[in-house]
């Protein structure tokens, strides 16, 4: 390999593409469309599993739960190796793999004849998606590291609106349209996505970086592994804090209103100000970052947050727990910015796609072991157990990224 290679290379590494802006431009349209496309079913899910013959209410709960869960099972799976094969071939061909796949799969949900079709085509855009985490590879590898945190900001916001958004869409199109034209005009947003990112997005390609792909291990590269494992359980923890209080939320809030039939909009409220929280914060807390350091903005937020959860536990009416959630949404939001951009300057070029992608299955865990666990704590110990318990795992998480940082951090 010439010194000319390597200097190329790590010229990419640190100044980022010629392109960033307007790969961020459509990677940010891009992970919204299909966030949006893959959230957008879960108003309607148990209706379509009844309409495709589930007819006692228990299976219907049940198919509904197997069919939502197929997606991000598959997805932890084959994040790594995606995140590695973007290494080799180039990020660029991951988004255009996951957008053209996940077209052709949310389409023809809109045509399955039973509920195992169904299953099988959420596990399918588990395996064959992950536009949105491809996008957090792509983004990360070639901006500038010094506006690495904000950029990756910028594209958490994105998603984060895709996930607040999706579901809203998915209560008004079906009684215009019906469920299976939801599926198609799902289907065809993505497909939008898919031509603008074949299109548009210019990846500059590093040869240096290709080599090294294939010469590595991914995690056997990596000079200091304790960043990066700080970072993974950071991601899980951020996810099992974020879900651990949705099983519990709607029978939190009955307890706080007194009006029966406004408890489902008030718990609707409740989930969406954390969201709505993280939407408005993601891009800032990333440049401050970008400005005092990656490591402070994670150890406070995971702190803030864990303190935020203490009167969470112990509020006397749903206005209270609404601004708590909001403000809670506003100090996690940094989080994922500012996980993927550490990894990004923890690790080579040449394994970032794949230890990103090891970030992501990471998150799934604690995406998955959240519900789990607050609705096991929830139902046998008590409601405030499971908030006051995410409070001490967040603090713990903060003390950990403090003392593990790097010392220049």
């Amino acid at each position: 390999m010439s010194d000319t290679t390597k200097n190329t290379g790590a010229a990419v590494a640190d100044i980022g593409s010629i392109y960033w802006k307007r790969n961020l431009v459509i990677s940010l349209l891009g992970s919204f469309t299909t966030i949006v496309a893959m959230t957008l079913l879960l108003p309607f899910l148990p209706l379509y599993v009844e309409e495709l013959g589930v007819s006692d209410h228990a299976a219907i709960v049940q198919w509904s739960g197997i069919a939502y869960g197929a997606t991000f099972l598959a997805a932890a799976f084959v994040a790594p190796l995606w995140g590695r094969l973007g290494d080799i071939y180039g990020r660029k061909l991951m988004l255009v793999r996951a957008s053209a796949g996940m077209t052709l799969a949310i389409s023809l949900m809109g045509m399955a004849d039973n509920v195992w079709q169904l299953v099988a085509l959420r596990l399918f855009v588990g395996l064959a998606g992950g536009y949105s985490s491809g996008s957090m590879v792509l983004v990360a590898t070639q901006t500038p590291k010094d506006r690495s945190a904000w950029a990756l900001g910028m594209l958490a916001s994105g998603i984060m609106a895709g996930n607040l958004v999706g579901p809203l869409i998915g209560g008004a199109l079906p009684p215009l349209i019906g469920i299976r034209y939801t599926f198609l005009a799902a289907g065809a947003m993505i497909f939008l996505a898919f031509l603008a990112t074949t299109f548009l997005i210019k990846e500059e390609k590093s040869p240096a970086r290709k080599q090294a792909a294939k010469a590595s291990g991914g995690w056997t590269s990596i000079p200091d592994k304790r960043p990066v494992v700080a970072m993974l359980a950071t991601g899980m923890l951020l996810m099992f804090a974020n879900m651990s209080i949705e099983p519990i939320i709607t029978v939190y809030v009955a307890q706080l209103v007194e009006d029966p039939g406004k408890v489902t909009m008030i718990a609707g409220i409740v989930m969406s100000a954390a969201a709505l929280g993280s939407i408005l914060s993601a891009s800032r807390l990333g440049k401050l970052a970008d400005r005092i350091g990656h490591w402070p903005v994670i150890a406070g937020a995971l702190g803030v947050a864990g303190v935020l959860l203490i009167p969470q536990a112990f509020v006397t009416s749903s206005w209270q727990l609404i601004i708590l959630r909001f403000l809670m949404g506003t100090a996690l939001g940094g989080l994922l910015p500012c996980i993927s951009a550490v990894i990004r300057h923890s690790v080579p070029d040449s394994a970032a796609g794949s230890i990103l992608g090891l970030s992501v299955s990471s998150q799934y865990v604690g995406q998955v072991a959240g519900p789990v666990l607050g609705g096991f704590i929830g139902g046998h110990i008590g409601m405030r157990a499971v908030f006051l318990g995410t409070c001490v795992l967040l603090i713990a998480g903060a003390a950990y990224a403090w003392l593990v940082r790097p010392k220049e951090a």
